[in-house]
């Protein structure tokens, strides 16, 4: 299998050139990283390619790096299963400068990019509906960057007695948490049942 991926990976580079920024095997896998410009042309040789064939998309994900000027790595999992490939592939962005899309080449982009664009507000141009998909109405910042309070939004539930959906300021239920050196969380006061047997039973085999 290495042998197969170097070969693939020497492959890319001639086939590609300069556009190939770098190209990484470790463990088995191929990464290569490219300009985010260049994405649906490169997307589209690697699925069209025939020593390639990467025809099946397996995921569209975020990295974040905040101490980065494009602080954001996009990143492309595709298989070939005619091959028996994978590939990983890297572009670099950051909040303002959006990533070409690749719903014409795999329709099955749409969710991993509005998942990208909810979680880390990454962009993509030519997306045709890019809307949220994980967080609620109104939702403000974007989970997965650690940017926002954590008290000060509203929250969406659907209410019995009102029998609609409601908005309400976020609560945080801390009453039940008891924070000590030894459990985060307090323990109970009593035996659990049960536990009596338990100890009988480490007496009969002599432990303490």
């Amino acid at each position: 299998m290495d042998e197969a991926v170097n070969k693939l990976a020497a492959y890319l580079g001639d086939r590609l050139g300069p556009k190939l920024l770098h190209a990484d095997v470790a463990l088995g896998e191929l990464t290569i990283a490219i300009k985010r410009e260049q994405v649906p042309e490169i997307i589209r040789l690697l699925r069209d390619d025939p020593l390639c064939r990467f025809g099946c998309l397996i995921d569209i994900c975020g990295v974040d790096y905040p101490e980065r000027e494009e602080r954001f790595d996009v990143v492309y999992h595709l298989l070939s299963p005619w091959l028996n490939h994978r590939i990983r592939v890297r572009t670099t962005t950051d909040a303002a400068h959006p990533v070409p899309s690749i719903i014409g080449l795999f329709p099955a982009a749409d969710w991993f990019e509005r998942e990208a664009y909810d979680l880390y507000g990454i962009l993509f141009s030519g997306h045709p509906d890019l809307r949220r998909l994980l967080t609620d109405y109104g939702f403000q910042g974007h989970p997965l960057r650690k940017d926002f309070p954590l008290t000060g939004f509203v929250e969406l539930r659907y209410d019995d007695e009102l029998k609609r959906v409601v908005y309400e300021p976020v609560k945080l239920m801390q009453e039940y948490r008891s924070f000590d050196f030894l459990s985060p969380w307090e323990g109970m006061d009593t035996a659990i049942p049960g536990d009596e047997k338990a100890g009988n039973a480490d007496s009969r085999n002599g432990e303490p």
